[in-house]
């Protein structure tokens, strides 16, 4: 899944294609590297960041994805929202995945929206608190069951609101509301999350989890973001959401070229 952030303060890349001209340049990119999927956010949910207004949202993503759509007919589209009408509007553009990184609980219409669309999934993702305070020293007593607790709960109230279980990934969120020690503590547990025999969706590229061991920027984290990544992988994650696709495609196409020649000569 290949991210484009159509947004101003993004943690990695905010302003390099909020204008309609870099974005499809860069949805060209990410394209022709591979991304199966393109994932478009027009708000940012890193640290700190304050909420984009609805309009707003709606001016950045509906120029783009037009325009996506009438150049790539075929490519999957995910839209990265929190809010009904952004979500609707995209659906009617031939968006066919909303990402909502609040699970459902920020917008009360997000579901109902959902609901009478059978044909776009949704992605739920684990978030303590929300953007703008999630780092203030989040805390649990109990990670993993916490997140599967959440899981379990949201999973039963989209089914409630007519969302069937074939249209849910999971998300267990890497760096919203986690210290990196928590992070390092999902991934090396990610199997737990398959209980829910549900698709798994990850997004650590990039993320400050990566520097806080050695203090590299973010233009500096590939390394750790592959070596994250490859770890998701073998734990069973259907999705990777990457800044880096060529990087990615490259790094997977390699293993699988040494496994399946080790298992010929073998």
């Amino acid at each position: 899944m290949g991210i484009l952030n159509i947004t101003e303060d993004s943690f990695s890349d905010g302003g390099k294609f909020i204008n309609l001209k870099d974005a499809l340049l860069q949805a060209e990119k990410l394209i022709s590297e591979g991304a199966d999927i393109l994932d478009i956010g027009a708000e940012s949910t890193r640290q700190g960041a304050e909420p984009v207004p609805e309009d707003i949202e709606l001016q950045r993503i509906i120029p783009v994805l037009t325009e996506i759509r009438n150049k790539w007919q075929d490519i999957p589209i995910s839209i990265d929202t929190r809010k009904s009408k952004v979500a609707e509007a995209a659906i009617d553009l031939g968006a066919r995945i909303i990402n909502d990184v609040s699970a459902l609980r920020f917008d009360p219409e997000m579901a109902d929206i959902l609901s009478s669309h059978p044909q776009v999934k949704v992605i739920l993702m684990h978030m303590q608190g929300e953007p703008q305070n999630m780092q203030n020293n989040p805390h649990y007593e109990d990670l993993l069951g916490e997140i599967n607790a959440f899981f379990e709960e949201r999973i039963a109230y989209a089914e409630v609101k007519g969302i069937s279980r074939d249209r849910i990934y999971l998300d267990p969120g890497i760096g919203f509301g986690k210290t990196a020690e928590h992070n390092f503590q999902l991934l090396a547990h990610l199997e737990e999350f398959k209980i829910h025999q549900l698709p798994l969706v990850i997004g650590v590229s990039r993320k400050s989890f990566i520097a806080s061991l050695d203090n590299s920027s973010v233009e500096q984290r590939l390394g750790g973001t592959l070596a994250a990544g490859l770890v998701a992988v073998l734990k069973g994650v259907e999705i990777l959401r990457v800044h880096n696709v060529q990087a990615h495609r490259q790094f997977f196409q390699v293993l699988k070229e040494i496994n399946e020649v080790s298992e010929w000569t073998s």
